[in-house]
């Protein structure tokens, strides 16, 4: 019998960061997709229908599938993930997207790792070196050296409501990981929606506009992704990545995420991307590596 190599902990280890990969990369089409929606559509009824269609698809999984309700004293925990990635994050990112460009928001999220990994220490007792810290923080500077650079476009409110953005979606990231490693990832996400389910389809409803004329083709594109793609089946590869491969660590691929939306942003919507968004996020980018090594 051939020995792999391999442990338990190294296989675990590749298969969350191979399943937090793949939620990266359907996260970042996220953000141009909600930039192309709002062109034509108010921010709070995209908020309020993507929630509520991705949350009518999450009953369909949970009533298919026969899972049992959660207990209740993980009712509290699920509001969390709700209220952090299924309203919170998602209404401030199609805030922002009103005042700012998507290429410019996608280089906030440069300081989702660093927010996930804090709250992977205060809710999942994860306890990461030093040098991973430091690496964390110096992409997170890299971040914000950017967004200050920029003063000649930069929208104080659109800023303001990315990096509110960033703090709820952080938590909600680490309260959905320490939850799967119970619930499941799948379940986690869906429960999250259907709790927040009657909500959004009564808000779905007040804000439904007078017209629908406006709406293009990529509109509802747009839409259908983010309901589908960045609401639900994102979180099954993420949250199983986060449980398996420690929060901190597995975290730490979002800093992927700006430079494969800043590809998407530029491809689909003809965004100008500047060279120090491209330096910044190389720079963001190379302090995965280095916080990898040292996550646990």
């Amino acid at each position: 019998m051939v020995d792999s190599g391999l442990t338990k902990t190294d296989s675990g280890s590749i298969s969350g960061w191979f399943n937090g990969l793949l939620g990266v990369v359907i996260f970042s089409g996220s953000l141009p997709a909600t930039r192309i929606a709002v062109l034509h559509m108010d921010p709070f009824f995209l908020t309020f229908t993507r929630a509520s269609l991705a949350g009518i698809l999450a009953v369909g999984l949970i009533v298919g599938f026969r899972q049992k309700r959660p207990l209740v004293s993980q009712i509290l925990q699920l509001v969390v993930v709700s209220l952090g990635v299924v309203i919170g994050f998602p209404l401030l990112t199609a805030m922002a997207l009103q005042h700012v460009t998507s290429a410019h928001s996608i280089v906030f999220l440069g300081l989702l790792p660093l927010t996930t990994a804090i709250f992977g220490v205060l809710r999942g007792a994860e306890r990461p070196g030093i040098a991973f810290w430091i690496f964390s923080l110096i992409g997170s500077f890299l971040v914000m050296g950017f967004a200050l650079s920029q003063s000649a476009s930069v929208s104080l409110t659109g800023d303001l409501l990315m990096l509110a953005a960033v703090a709820v979606c952080g938590l909600g990231y680490a309260e959905g990981a320490k939850l799967t490693r119970v619930l499941g990832g799948w379940q986690v996400i869906s429960w999250a929606l259907i709790i927040s389910l009657p909500v959004m389809l009564f808000a779905t409803v007040v804000t439904l506009p007078e017209s629908f004329n406006p709406m293009t083709a990529a509109t509802w594109a747009a839409l259908g992704y983010v309901s589908i793609f960045s609401m639900l089946i994102g979180f099954i590869f993420w949250y199983k990545g986060l449980a398996t491969g420690g929060i901190a660590a597995v975290g730490q691929l979002q800093l992927l995420q700006p430079f494969l939306g800043l590809g998407l942003s530029a491809t689909l919507l003809h965004e100008t991307v500047s060279p120090m968004m491209v330096l910044s996020t190389i720079g963001v980018i190379a302090c995965v590596i280095g916080s990898r090594k040292f996550s646990r």
